[in-house]
């Protein structure tokens, strides 16, 4: 069939009424036409009709599933004809031109001047979209810098104007506009990018991310709990047929959830851009946090949110564990993923622009943040947060802005606080919110009062006095530092008076079944800083050194000499380095590092008397695998290595040099060891 013959029947095929099998073929011959024709006049009429269709645009079951073939026909129909383009250009020898014939410019141009009155704005933004995609995506430069510009400042002009038009602002049509500005943001020029209107794109953004077009408010998530059937060996089962899964892979292929990654930077671009920031990111803040509150709402409605993540594998089928959950955990690991990027943009417009820093803003801001972290954790916890640098500045940022606002830091841990004080929930999404209840509370001891405090430390207490198992470890280690971030805030001297003799009861229980021996070492020295001075309590309680580290050392010389397993290394935040594996310890001998490791802590003539007790210790220590080597040089390290002041240096260097510690320590053997500061070859006068 000839160009102009298809061209009648294609022109005719768009006044009919819609009919879904015969969009394809109509939208299939229209990328051909695109590429075939010749005249530029045709062009522009295929253009303006196509955008006008009624075939095409005239059906309640228009989506961004059409909108995004519109920029596709475009788009290939634009890299085809570069392609006919450069071969014509290159012909030399006289072969029959390819394509229409026509350059790249002319083309373009033509398809823009059919962009016309007869379609809304919103489709002209489709059709610009999907030339500039062709001609300058992946690196290509098929146009003139000068009509580059001109399409660029041509898509921009009819975005804005499609956003101002409450007609064409909303549902589809602003949707699309958003759409064909999401996959060309990246070739935009800064000059380009600076002329759109950025407080009306905002809106229409938030509510295409978590409205029916993105990830429907989590609905998808709650409509799967009906397709989750128990078999008869007690596991759960989710086909791949059911209704729920095919409709979470319908959302998982929206157009513009599969781009949410390109998709939330332009949020947060729009975010850093906006005019008018206040009332937009209000708005915004308040739309994450409910979309992040009715996302856990659902996923507790789910069967599958009543399995503890370390059991998953033993509670799923194989079709479940391997396809339906991975698929539907990557759908939700999306939407963390963009809701945080658009919280990081969030943060750092309220660090910058004053209107949002004032005290009005600032502090319900920095909650609001923390609450959707907090709704989101049972997603991000999963991952492990550290690595997530955008999750890392979010959290941290949000928890320094409101600790600048003690009332409303207390109003937000009240909120958050476990419902079920005293005890451990036994569903696992509420094990999971204490986990961030505890890790969260940990960074705010020194702005509560005595009061809050006391309530933090009750929420410790079932995680401390119990032996947890393999799922609770993360929330007994969370509560061994929030306990001992409350206990070293010196406004709770005397709350920690009463809470360090159970705690140190907990600690010594703890090791070394569920606490490893860098652990312990942290928790005992910083427990044991708590009571010397110059904190207060060393004041009112001067016996609880010599008590705690009594108890210590009476352990160690009782304790097992068998070599304890080694840890992994603890998960590396996103810019520090990887830990080193720890050394492997025997119980006995970590001990002795513990007691070694206190010593820097104790008031100068504590540290006289428990200098030769701290050198009995280590010449207790058996000396299979070398570890009474090793503690003999961690015992010289902690005199010589810096770790001491002045005055306790002092007390050291007698100790070791007139007192016999040397021969204490290294048992009287020839080998001169000095401490800095030791004079040597100097005899007395008498």
């Amino acid at each position: 069939m000839s160009s102009d013959r298809m061209l009648t029947t294609v022109l005719g095929a768009y006044q009919k009424l819609p009919d879904p099998a015969l969009t394809s073929k109509i939208l299939g011959s229209t990328t051909s036409l695109l590429t075939t024709l010749t005249n530029p006049l045709n062009i522009s009429l295929l253009t303006s009709q196509l955008l006008a269709a009624p075939a095409i645009w005239a059906t309640h079951a228009l989506d961004l599933q059409t909108c995004l073939r519109i920029i596709s026909i475009y788009n290939t129909a634009a890299i085809t004809v570069l392609k006919q383009a450069q071969s014509n250009d290159s012909n030399l020898l006289g072969y029959p031109r390819r394509g229409g014939g026509l350059g790249a410019d002319e083309w373009a141009t033509a398809v823009v001047k059919g962009a016309d009155d007869k379609s809304p704005r919103w489709r002209h933004v489709l059709a610009i979209a999907g030339v500039l995609l062709g001609m300058g995506g992946q690196g290509r430069r098929g146009l003139s810098r000068g009509l580059r510009m001109s399409l660029e400042g041509a898509l921009i002009m009819a975005a804005n104007l499609a956003m101002e038009d409450p007609k064409e602002g909303f549902f589809v049509g602003g949707e699309a506009t958003l759409l064909a500005l999401n996959h060309t943001f990246d070739l935009l020029s800064e000059q380009a990018k600076r002329e759109i209107r950025f407080d009306l794109l905002l809106p229409i953004a938030v509510g295409a991310m978590v409205g029916p077009s993105g990830y429907e408010m989590g609905q998808f998530v709650g409509a799967i709990d009906a397709d989750v059937r128990v078999t008869p060996d007690k596991k759960l089962d989710w086909s791949e047929t059911s209704r729920g899964f095919l409709h979470l892979k319908d959302v998982a292929s929206r157009p513009l959830v599969s781009s949410m990654g390109p998709f939330s930077r332009l949020v947060a671009y729009t975010v850093e851009h906006l005019h008018s920031p206040k009332p937009s990111i209000l708005h915004l803040v308040e739309q994450l946090q409910k979309f992040s509150q009715d996302l856990l709402l659902q996923w507790r409605h789910n069967k599958l949110s009543a399995i503890d993540p370390s059991d998953l594998p033993m509670h799923l089928t194989p079709t479940t564990s391997q396809t339906t959950f991975p698929t539907l955990f990557q759908l939700l690991k999306s939407a963390m993923f963009a809701t945080v990027v658009i919280l990081r943009s969030v943060l750092g417009r309220i660090l910058t622009d004053p209107l949002l820093a004032t005290d009005a803003h600032a502090a319900s801001l920095s909650s609001s943040a923390l609450h959707t972290l907090r709704n989101l954790y049972f997603i991000s916890s999963r991952l492990g947060t550290a690595s997530f640098t955008a999750y890392t500045f979010v959290s941290l940022t949000s928890i320094d802005i409101l600790a600048r606002y003690p009332r409303h830091a207390t109003m937000f841990l009240e909120s958050i606080r476990p419902s079920h004080p005293g005890t451990i929930p036994a569903h696992p999404l509420d094990r999971n919110l204490d986990l961030y209840y505890l890790n969260t509370a940990e960074h705010f001891p020194l702005v509560l009062t005595p009061a809050s405090n006391a309530a933090l430390l009750q929420a410790c207490t079932p995680y401390l006095a119990t032996t947890p198992s393999p799922p609770l470890l993360p929330l007994f280690e969370a509560a061994h530092s929030l306990t001992l971030a409350v206990l070293t805030a010196p406004s709770n001297a005397v709350l920690a008076a009463t809470a360090i003799p159970p705690y140190a009861t907990a600690l010594f229980a703890s090791f070394p079944s569920n606490l490893s021996s860098r652990q312990f070492r942290l928790a005992f020295k910083s427990l044991l800083s708590i009571t010397t001075p110059p904190n207060p309590l060393a004041a009112s309680h001067p016996d609880l050194p010599d008590t705690l580290l009594e108890l210590l050392r009476h352990r160690a010389s009782t304790a097992s000499t068998a070599f304890l397993p080694t840890p992994p290394p603890p998960e590396a935040g996103p810019d520090s380095m990887p830990t080193p594996p720890e050394q492997p310890l025997t119980e006995q001998a970590a001990l002795a590092l513990t007691l070694l490791d206190s010593l820097p802590s104790l008031a100068p003539h504590a540290l006289v008397e428990w200098l030769p007790l701290a050198a009995g210790a280590v010449r207790g220590v058996a000396e299979e695998g070398g570890m009474r080597r090793v503690c003999q040089g961690r015992f010289w390290e902690v005199l010589e290595g810096g770790e001491m002041d002045v005055e306790r240096g002092g007390v050291c260097v007698e100790w070791w040099c007139t007192r016999g510690g040397r021969e204490m320590v290294m048992g009287g053997g020839r080998e001169e060891v000095m401490m800095s500061g030791a004079l040597q070859g100097r005899e007395g006068r008498l």
